[in-house]
């Protein structure tokens, strides 16, 4: 089995799993319907093709940049009569940053990889207006399993943000991971895809394992000398 690294980050990103009439939420790390929507838009695949093979991947994410959440008023009118559209309410998460990992078959995840170095249609963010802005693809990791490969990753987060942190080291990362049948600690969620197909679109509920990894911190302070006197260059006198 090979592992498949993800960065996703952008100005903008939505993650939703539900939507009632004109309310659009995100949740707050991708969803696993997200990500393979993202693969199977990169390979070329329409809406209404085979899924099975991409979810049956499995998958996890760790939030390296929680990012902060956004709410948006959207009006439209109709094209052909102009008449208005009811306002919608759309939440973004607006600088976040996650690394996002798929374990599988070893050729199927050389296929994504290949997919993403070259894409057929432009990856996003969970929504069309939601454009990643750094390169996606990190890379496939080859010896270790799922849970290493998130917790062996460096740290994503921008600069700023983890001198935002520098008092920390190591620093603890939350991570969403696909739980094995039968954990009674899963939470469940209803984004694994089956279909995306907008006549009948369908998602299965999927057990979620919530833990945390710890990577090193490169803008950590450094320990300061047990021995050192700051006022030893004064003299006397």
């Amino acid at each position: 089995m090979s592992v498949l690294l993800l960065q996703l980050a952008g100005p903008l990103q939505a993650w939703g799993s539900a939507a009632r009439f004109a309310r659009r939420t995100t949740e707050n790390a991708p969803t696993k319907s997200g990500v393979v929507g993202l693969l199977a838009a990169a390979q070329g695949r329409g809406r209404s093709d085979d899924l099975t093979d991409l979810a049956a991947l499995r998958y996890g994410v760790r939030i390296d940049q929680p990012g902060t959440r956004l709410r948006d008023y959207q009006t439209a009118r109709h094209l052909d009569t102009g008449t208005a559209m009811p306002v919608s309410e759309r939440f973004y998460l607006a600088d976040a940053v996650f690394v996002a990992a798929l374990e599988g078959d070893d050729a199927l995840i050389d296929r994504l990889h290949a997919a993403l170095q070259a894409p057929v249609y432009l990856p996003y963010l969970g929504r069309r207006s939601c454009p990643p802005a750094r390169r996606i693809d990190l890379g496939i990791r080859t010896t270790a399993g799922l849970e290493d490969a998130l917790a062996a990753e460096e740290w994503h987060a921008a600069p700023w943000y983890q001198r935002k942190r520098r008092s920390e080291t190591p620093v603890s990362l939350t991570t969403l991971v696909d739980a094995a049948p039968g954990d009674e600690r899963a939470d469940s969620r209803r984004d694994a895809p089956l279909s995306f197909d907008p006549l009948h679109r369908r998602y299965a509920l999927r057990g979620v394992r919530t833990t945390a990894v710890e990577v090193h911190n490169p803008h950590a302070r450094g320990p300061v000398a047990p021995d050192h006197d700051p006022t030893s260059l004064l003299g006397g006198g």
